[in-house]
């Protein structure tokens, strides 16, 4: 093989693999789809597989427009997962039109105002002996800590959810995916 030939194939291949080595893609994955910082919370979320129960609950509650809106909304997104932990039948109870106040109090709960990053938590816990304080929409208070590498949210009832995937930034807020739903 030619010279030339040789070093064009060689700077390919580092080139081909810088490419790879130069990290994650600006846009996470969350459920199988790419995540776009240009789009709001309920246009990313929609494609999320993961929460597909989510958005069905935020349809039912009449929050798409508000999730829509400029915000900014930090949201603690609970998965499928995180939802088929609930006892039996409780997402069908709650989706009935007639239980509509109830469920906007659940999922106004995982929204706190404003855009908080997982840093702001971090700088928050350690500036209060290691347990940062937010206040939801719906009015009630979460608590969150350290938990391995990540961060741990302790709801009104005692019950706690992982933060699984931080920081899914939003045209209008940021998403913080986790493993349990939380209860006011």
């Amino acid at each position: 093989m030619p010279p030339i030939f040789r070093a064009s194939i060689v700077a390919i291949a580092l080139v081909a693999g810088g490419a790879a080595l130069a990290g994650p893609s600006k846009n996470p994955m969350v459920g199988g789809a790419a995540m776009y910082p240009t789009k709001n919370i309920i246009e990313n979320a929609v494609n999320s597989h993961d929460h597909t129960t989510l958005v069905a609950a935020v349809k039912a509650a009449g929050l798409v427009e508000t999730l829509s809106g400029p915000g900014p909304f930090t949201v603690f997104a609970p998965t499928n997962a995180a939802f088929a932990k609930l006892p039996a039948g409780t997402v069908d109870t709650l989706v009935k039109p007639e239980n509509k106040a109830m469920l906007t109090t659940i999922l106004t709960y995982h929204v706190v105002p404003g855009k908080i990053s997982a840093a702001m938590i971090a700088a928050n816990a350690k500036a209060h002996k290691g347990v940062a304080t937010y206040t939801t929409v719906q009015g009630g208070t979460l608590s969150f800590m350290k938990s391995g590498k990540g961060w741990a949210i302790k709801d009104a009832k005692g019950g706690v959810a992982k933060i699984t995937i931080a920081d899914v930034n939003q045209s209008n807020g940021v998403i913080h995916v986790i493993d349990s739903v939380l209860m006011p």
